[in-house]
């Protein structure tokens, strides 16, 4: 590491420009209830919402979001590693011993502009333990803030610690982080002297819409935000606060009590997870009479909040498609590892992918996904199909099954329910495990609609071959393995099926 080229592309952070210090749109509002998070402009001229490079921040301490082996492979982590130099490595092996999801540890920043590191692991999210992905998020950004403040940092450069390649909602994510640390300044926003929200890629919508309403600069913004503030915010300190479960439970019942209708005026409510049972003697416990309403209404509330996700879902995929229109894609686009090429003798709209071409070492994946979308989101409001070259790809072209299901869970609900066949044209047995492994455990609702094809002529029993745009290497490829049967009619029985 050239320490001079270090000097030259460090950004000071003390010139960075101070939420405090940014524009205030005009908003009107009608509410007149108190705030949760009234505006603070001792809290807000801590702030800074920067888009950049955090390994080049001059910052006492940056955060680096890494896996449980403290070795992710990911462009911002490899930065920081690179530029902090093989010291770095060694600590990491010699000391640390790998981190726990939503834990943290510090390390030192060597060659970088900061003097520390501190690491962490967000947690992969699933939406049947979503509470669990919560609380564990939490816990990274709390545990960041309280090692920092340990370690006397005064100024923090974050990333965005709940990652797409972990499948966190980037808005979801965005609400814990932000909350987290307006909590966090407002009990210790005495020790703190700037703390940065570095953002790319699909974080960056998130933190520009949602600061406002933890962080607003004005009365006027503060009232706005009353409104849009979800209603749960966590308790005084931005933890998730999960509803307590409560049992009806009663002094010493008994059976006469019960037979003769009495209304057990000492009977009492107890939280659940206060209750300590080796220190509490029951008689007995009464089930709640009240159990059916309240089963109704878990039922009702389960309901709500599947409404509440698809609405989630489509606000999520809107912002993305949103960004997909507006990002120059055109790097991407050389690639040319996706693109639409004719109709099948349906006219349904024919999808390529060419796994040779995508290369998945060195690619940003948030660009990856805006361009699927710019790519497939004007055909998938009807029937098409897609097909899959397999033809020559290596460990270098595959992305990780991670990527894979959040890129499946992201996207609209169009894109399952309109493709008619996915064609994989030249599979490997490598490549068979993976499929059927994704649509067993992720998209089963797909499974039927994948069919694996030893060879090109096999699609021509429903395309057309001048409806085909198939790089040149492919088909010689195909001549080699399959000979003269690239010409031949298909014959009948060997139609792929699924159409």
């Amino acid at each position: 590491m050239d320490p001079l080229g270090a000097q030259m592309n460090t950004v000071d952070s003390s010139g960075l420009e101070a939420w405090s210090e940014t524009d205030v749109p005009k908003y009107t509002s009608t509410c007149t209830g108190p705030s949760r998070f009234p505006c603070r402009p001792d809290i807000n001229k801590k702030i800074v919402l920067w888009e950049g490079n955090i390994s080049q921040l001059d910052t006492i301490a940056i955060v680096n979001s890494t896996n449980e082996t403290l070795n992710d492979k990911n462009p911002i982590s490899e930065e920081i590693f690179a530029k902090a130099g093989p010291d770095l490595q060694r600590e990491l092996h010699q000391q640390l011993k790998g981190c726990r999801t939503g834990d943290a540890k510090i390390t030192k920043g060597y060659h970088l502009p900061a003097r520390y590191i501190i690491h962490t692991v967000g947690p992969r999210f699933n939406i049947r333990y979503k509470t669990a992905a919560e609380s564990a998020l939490y816990n990274c950004y709390r545990n960041v803030l309280m090692i920092s403040k340990e370690n006397h940092v005064t100024s923090l450069a974050m990333t965005a610690i709940h990652s797409l390649k972990r499948g966190y909602p980037p808005e979801e994510g965005a609400h814990i982080a932000i909350r987290t640390v307006r909590r966090f300044l407002e009990f210790h926003g005495e020790e703190v002297e700037r703390i940065i929200f570095v953002i790319s890629g699909m974080n960056e919508d998130s933190y520009v819409e949602l600061l406002p309403l933890y962080f607003p600069r004005n009365e006027d913004e503060e009232s706005w935000a009353c409104d849009l503030l979800p209603e749960n915010v966590g308790n005084e300190y931005g933890e998730p606060v999960i509803p307590e479960r409560k049992i009806r439970i009663m002094e010493k019942p008994t059976r006469t009590n019960v037979e003769n209708g009495d209304d057990f005026e000492e009977s009492f409510d107890i939280d659940i997870d206060d209750m300590n049972v080796g220190k509490h003697a029951f008689a007995a416990m009464e089930r709640d009479p009240d159990s059916a309403r309240k089963l109704g209404e878990r039922s009702r509330e389960r309901s709500q909040g599947v409404e509440e996700t698809a609405a989630d879902q489509r606000r999520r995929y809107e912002r993305l498609l949103r960004k997909a229109r507006s990002d120059d894609l055109s790097e991407l686009a050389s690639y040319r590892f996706i693109y639409q090429t004719g109709v099948d003798i349906f006219g349904r709209p024919i999808v390529i992918t060419i796994g040779k071409n995508f290369p998945a070492g060195n690619i940003d994946r948030d660009k990856v996904l805006l361009y699927l979308i710019h790519v497939l989101d004007p055909i998938v409001s009807k029937d098409y199909i897609v097909v899959y070259f397999h033809t020559q790809s290596t460990s270098e072209n595959q992305p990780e099954m991670s990527w894979l299901r959040q890129v499946y869970q992201l996207v609209d609900s169009r894109y399952r329910k309109h493709l008619k066949a996915f064609y994989i044209v030249h599979p490997t047995f490598w490549s068979k495990l993976v499929t059927w492994y994704f649509t067993t455990f992720t998209a089963s609702g797909i499974k039927d609609k994948i069919h694996s094809l030893p060879g090109v002529h096999f699609l021509y029993h429903n395309i057309n071959p001048d409806q085909l745009d198939i790089p040149p290497f492919v088909l010689e490829h195909d001549m080699k393995i399959n000979g003269s049967n690239y010409y031949q009619p298909i014959e009948e029985g060997e139609s792929p099926g699924g159409l």
